[in-house]
């Protein structure tokens, strides 16, 4: 197969800077732009008068993109990522970060065994930087095909050889292969990181998520284990923040990011859905949806936010946009290691949520009407003492002597141990005993609205 051809590019002074090039491999289809990704990135980065990618140790991390039994919603959701967008990644537009070398097989320049040539280099550690492995998708059980054919593969050994002589090499297979050299092996989507839905119960493919096949012991080249970055399919967000935050720290430019017992960015899946949800203050107040499309808490119609680790209402899908229960669809746990099967059926409310929303709508009877009159009174100038001067809710104008009352026993505590704002302290008015001029027209009393006034004056 003989050597493949090396040019030095670049000005990074001691840094060795190689990029390989199968230009000079036998001519299958496969590399019609005789360029590769490593080429493209570094062209992108010289089109910026960048001479050197990065302010740290690391110039260049490859990244490359595996699939298992996966539909490719994760691939869709990272490629729509904003915060920060996957281009910046690829483009050497965050400061600090190294070049990213992303080889994927939907957006990869090479196809065929120009592609999985740069997978080969990898496994013989003849690549001239880190790399990272992204897998979506659950693993199958490999052994339980049929005439040696994998589930999910990618690519045939040896390369550029004749068919007859070739065997297809599985994902999972390559994942073995690659992840003892790699910096760090991230599961992308709840597949990878929990089985997903391929792993369901009564599934015929034996999966089973990257943590599972590797085992409890791995660790990268780095010391890392596998890091989770569950959703069906994950916010993008999650997946292009999460990289960041590694590579600025193995730049020596961030903090240590923090991770759960599950491998799971913390920051990102510390809290529930519930927590972070619009609709939480109608669960407080005992009020529920009864279908969907409703404005209320959708617990009852089987959203199970308050148990489940996600972002998603506070990220959205995409620019946070959109998002399940932002839009209206009630959580089903997708990001959990229990899904689906431990949250099925998902038309159903949760049991444990009889308890609980019992509870909120118990004292949600007490509440919401307190709420209610302090919201009915604050929504009243000072001037406004006996009614409101608008034609849009004249019905407004009165208040109830329940009103009064309670409203009266109300200020009495907001200003218990304060005071009141005003001029009314000793120290408060003017050395010189000048009185403003509304308080010498109209007196102390002076905060009322004309036409009361005109009354006033009217009975005098």
């Amino acid at each position: 197969m003989g050597e493949i051809p090396e040019k030095q590019v670049g000005e990074a002074g001691s840094h060795k800077q190689h990029i390989s090039s199968t230009a000079g491999l036998p001519d299958q289809v496969g590399n019609v732009a005789r360029r590769t990704m490593e080429e493209l990135a570094e062209d992108i980065v010289a089109s910026q008068g960048k001479s050197k990618f990065s302010l740290g140790p690391l110039e260049k991390v490859y990244v490359f993109w595996l699939a298992g039994m996966s539909c490719d919603g994760c691939t869709v959701s990272v490629s729509g990522a904003t915060e920060p967008a996957l281009e910046d990644l690829l483009t050497g537009s965050i400061p600090g970060i190294p070049l990213v070398v992303l080889h994927h097989y939907v957006l990869q320049l090479e196809a065929g065994d120009h592609y999985m040539r740069t997978l080969e280099l990898a496994e013989q550690g003849k690549l001239d930087g880190p790399y990272v492995i992204t897998y979506e998708g659950s693993i199958p059980d490999e052994n339980l095909t049929l005439g040696g054919e994998p589930f999910a593969g990618e690519g045939s050994f040896p390369l550029f050889a004749p068919s007859e002589e070739r065997r297809r090499i599985s994902t999972a297979e390559w994942i073995k292969r690659l992840a003892p050299g790699a910096a760090a092996t991230i599961a992308i989507g709840t597949c990878a990181t929990w089985g997903g839905i391929p792993a369901a119960y009564g599934n015929v493919t034996g999966s089973m998520s990257v943590m599972d096949w590797l085992g409890k012991d791995y660790r990268s080249a780095l010391g890392l284990p596998v890091i989770n970055i569950p959703g069906c399919a994950p916010v993008g967000d999650n997946f292009t923040d999460a990289v960041q935050a590694i590579l600025l720290f193995l730049q020596g430019l961030g903090p240590l990011p923090e991770f759960d017992e599950l491998g799971r960015p913390a920051w990102q899946f510390g809290d529930t859905v519930h927590r972070k949800c619009g609709r939480a203050g109608y669960y407080e107040e005992g009020t529920f949806a009864t279908e969907y499309g409703d404005k209320e808490c959708l617990v009852e119609v089987g959203c199970w936010g308050p148990v489940v680790q996600c972002n998603i209402t506070e990220k959205g899908a995409i620019s946070h946009m959109g998002g399940c229960m932002n839009a209206g669809g009630p959580c089903i746990g997708c990001t959990m290691p229990g899904f689906p099967d431990k949250f099925a059926p998902f038309y159903k409310a949760p049991p444990g949520s009889t308890i609980s929303s019992n509870a909120s709508r118990l004292m949600g009877a007490i509440v919401r009407p307190l709420r209610r009159i302090s919201q009915r009174e604050r929504n009243r100038e000072i001037r406004w003492h006996d009614t409101v001067p608008s034609g849009w809710a004249m019905e407004q104008g009165d208040t109830s002597i329940t009103h009064k009352i309670l409203e009266f026993f109300y200020e009495r505590m907001q200003f218990l141990g304060s005071n009141r704002p005003g001029r009314d302290l000793h120290e408060e008015k003017y050395p010189t005993g000048y009185r403003s001029l509304p308080k010498q027209l109209y007196g102390e009393n002076y905060q009322v609205l004309p036409e009361e006034r005109e009354k006033k004056a009217k009975h005098r």
